[in-house]
């Protein structure tokens, strides 16, 4: 089971990307939650006399909090997925395109997100991911099904 050089190098490339991505969207969400002055615990705002522990939902904060929970929900299966994926033996050329698909489509799917574009531009661009993540998960079991 060798992995070609370059088609690890694609893959590292844009799995690295997302992990970056999901990691940056925590900042987001903090500092969303400072710039509304809206914390979860009681100690995130001991320091800030106006903040509002607890109350209520700021759809400011929900916003990206919705947005860095569906990237959780899509960027670690395609973590997985890719990863076994090399497996497949995919020419390079597709496994670069499927990559910078699902790289590309999350990248859009948070700024239509946060910048609040109408849909279907969310949806257009969530099943853009999905749609790559899906077609790894089909190659992969299509092609370890015969192997066993």
């Amino acid at each position: 089971m060798n992995v070609d050089k370059e088609l690890f190098a694609a893959f590292a490339f844009h799995a690295g990307l997302m992990a970056v991505k999901t990691l940056g969207m925590s900042f987001l969400t903090a500092r969303q939650r400072f710039a509304t002055n809206n914390f979860i615990s009681r100690e995130d705002g001991k320091t800030r006399p106006e903040a509002k522990i607890g109350t209520g939902v700021d759809e400011d904060v929900e916003r990206v909090r919705r947005a860095h929970q569906n990237d959780i929900e899509n960027i670690f299966p395609f973590l997985t997925l890719g990863f076994l994926y090399l497996f497949t033996n995919p020419a390079l050329s597709t496994a670069t395109t499927v990559f910078r698909l699902f790289s590309g489509a999350r990248i859009l799917h948070s700024v239509v997100y946060l910048w609040e574009i109408p849909q279907p531009s969310r949806a257009l661009a969530f099943f853009a991911g999905m749609g790559a993540n899906l077609y790894m998960g089909y190659k992969i079991l299509s092609t370890f099904m015969s192997a066993m």
